[in-house]
């Protein structure tokens, strides 16, 4: 239970990813945290593919960065949907900037980019969204999961298992360390 009593948000909008929700979703409540379900305030349930559903906790009207630990963000095209909503966009760079851990996979990549996080971070993602990574100012390299700093990203659903270990990891760092100290060594970090 390393993430005993850490608070963390799964952004949701349609037509996400159920392996990329789910896999984080339980892993994090296997692993003690609080998990909430954020929506963008269109629905208070979301279908995802291949037409699963979620109800979200929130919308994104309700919830504000201070409140959580950490963010994880499922693709499939959802991210592409989400980044629609500047709130959902803040909730992005205002996670970031306040040093708490940031996890996109596959097409979440959409989201960093519309946050305009990503000048001089190294990253991957899908292969397909490579571009729009590159041009939003990253590095994008292809590897099952890259940590930089407190962003961290991985490719696709088969690379769950090693971007949830990283997720967790950075996450028992922050909290071991505490915000500052835990930025000053994930961005040391090569």
């Amino acid at each position: 239970m390393e993430l005993q009593g850490k608070k963390v948000a799964i952004p949701v909008e349609s037509l996400f990813n159920t392996f990329e929700f789910w896999y984080p979703y339980y892993r994090l409540k296997e692993a003690g945290a609080e998990v909430i379900v954020v929506g963008s305030g269109s629905a208070e349930t979301y279908t995802g593919k291949p037409g699963t559903e979620v109800k979200v906790d929130f919308s994104i009207e309700q919830v504000s960065a201070a409140e959580f630990d950490g963010l994880v963000i499922p693709a499939g095209y959802a991210p592409d949907m989400m980044r629609r909503y500047p709130n959902m966009v803040h909730l992005v760079k205002d996670l970031i900037e306040g040093g708490k851990v940031v996890a996109a996979i596959c097409h979440a990549g959409w989201m960093l980019a519309s946050a305009e996080i990503l000048a001089g971070k190294t990253v991957t993602s899908f292969f397909a969204i490579k571009d729009d990574l590159v041009h939003a100012g990253a590095q994008w390299v292809d590897q099952e999961v890259v940590v930089d700093g407190n962003l961290i990203t991985s490719r696709t659903p088969d690379d769950l298992p090693a971007f949830m270990r990283a997720v967790i990891a950075a996450m028992k760092w922050l909290f071991a360390l505490g915000h500052g100290q835990f930025l000053r060594f994930a961005n040391s970090i090569p």
